[in-house]
């Protein structure tokens, strides 16, 4: 790898009691509420799922998109290691750490979605193992993965301890761990969308087709920029820090090429297949189908050029764009794009929607926590937002 100058990791420090992990805690708090209501009474004691509709909220956001948004390690770590980019360096450790929590919290949804949660230890177990399910294919890459980035990021751990001989054995074996941390999202991303292909006619012709596999990864990557994106400006503003544009300049550059390359894809196949007549009734899945859409043109409005990259409020707003892009291309697919046939409706509970809350509260108040106290964000001498 091309060798590159960049600033070592460092905790920012300050205080782990403010109004964000506060408010996070009480989030967190009425999450566990419900969900404790869940597993003793049930899934029909806290949400609105049905015959018609058996993946609610829990699958569709917390897993589907939360893994989604859960790709900035993924991409960062193509450019890095893959592509030799090194001086991309400094944005893997607090991409990789926003992933771990993302694709850990996900595997917690599968487990609170489960009927009978009891027997979750099926998914691992040799004796119900089904090679060909697609939903077999997923879980297990999935929980790999979680397992290899926890590897990836334990450096952090060990750095902190002061254990450098564990770490200096650990390096020389993470060129594995690394090369399993790209090639296992590209799996379970791809296979994502192939579940799509499984549901049939049940989902609208905009988001089902055999090309949904390459649809859902392309997007996976390009969710994962917009995440680092957000999340660099984010860290800024909170942390009182320099925001990274030297990184995130070129950065959006190479986001905005694989996402030329997604849409290219994605309209392509709507015109070779004949359908994309289906956007132009007046229904709300196609409303839906254009804002969509929208939210993944608009980063060439807002940082299509050099001096607009240079902007950190166009960054952000791009990342945000490409975010809610990603999240409605798989609440259309699974949800807003699904009919299962007459008579059949759905629409989150509220404790549906504070158990998703929670999960990302979850998320929020682990970053800091483990920002302040670990060495993951570039060592920069400044003062620390209380």
């Amino acid at each position: 790898m091309t060798h590159h100058q960049y600033a070592s990791p460092a905790p920012v420090g300050g205080s782990l009691i403010n109004v964000a992990t506060l408010v996070c805690g009480v989030l967190i708090a009425v999450m566990a509420s419900i969900l404790l209501v869940r597993f003793f009474f049930g899934l029909g004691a806290v949400t609105h799922i049905n015959d018609g509709y058996s993946w609610g909220m829990w699958v569709v956001v917390d897993v589907m998109i939360g893994s989604a948004l859960a790709c900035g390690g993924f991409s960062v770590a193509l450019l890095v290691y893959i592509f030799n980019q090194g001086q991309y360096h400094p944005l893997v450790r607090p991409a990789l750490l926003a992933s771990l929590f993302g694709y850990t919290l996900a595997g917690g949804g599968i487990f609170f979605d489960l009927g009978r949660w009891w027997n979750f230890w099926h998914i691992f177990w040799p004796g119900y193992v089904n090679v060909n399910s697609v939903m077999f294919e997923v879980a297990a890459s999935v929980t790999a993965y979680i397992l290899v980035m926890w590897i990836e990021f334990s450096p952090v751990f060990l750095e902190k301890l002061g254990m450098r001989d564990a770490k200096k054995k650990l390096n020389k074996l993470l060129f594995f761990f690394i090369a399993l941390g790209v090639l296992l999202p590209m799996m379970h991303q791809s296979s994502l969308g192939t579940m799509l292909v499984v549901m049939g006619g049940q989902v609208n012709p905009l988001w089902q087709t055999p090309v949904v596999p390459l649809i859902y990864l392309l997007s996976a990557i390009i969710i994962g920029y917009g995440v680092v994106l957000f999340e660099s400006c984010v860290a800024a503003s909170s942390y009182r820090r320099t925001i990274e544009m030297k990184l995130l300049n070129p950065m959006s550059k190479i986001m905005l090429g694989v996402l030329a390359v997604y849409l290219v894809v994605r309209f392509g196949d709507l015109v070779l297949r004949g359908v994309l007549g289906e956007a132009f009734k007046p229904s709300l899945v196609a409303l839906s189908f254009w804002v969509e859409n929208i939210c993944f043109v608009a980063p060439f409005f807002l940082i299509g050029n050099l001096v607009a990259r240079r902007n950190p409020a166009r960054l952000f707003l791009a990342g945000v764009a490409i975010m809610l892009g990603g999240i409605l291309l798989r609440l259309n697919g699974f949800l807003i794009g699904f009919d299962t046939g007459p008579g059949w409706h759905y629409f989150p509970s509220f404790p549906e929607v504070m158990v998703t809350v929670g999960m990302f509260a979850i998320e929020v108040f682990g970053y800091i926590i483990i920002t302040r106290r670990f060495p993951v964000l570039p060592r920069e001498d400044v003062r620390v937002a209380h």
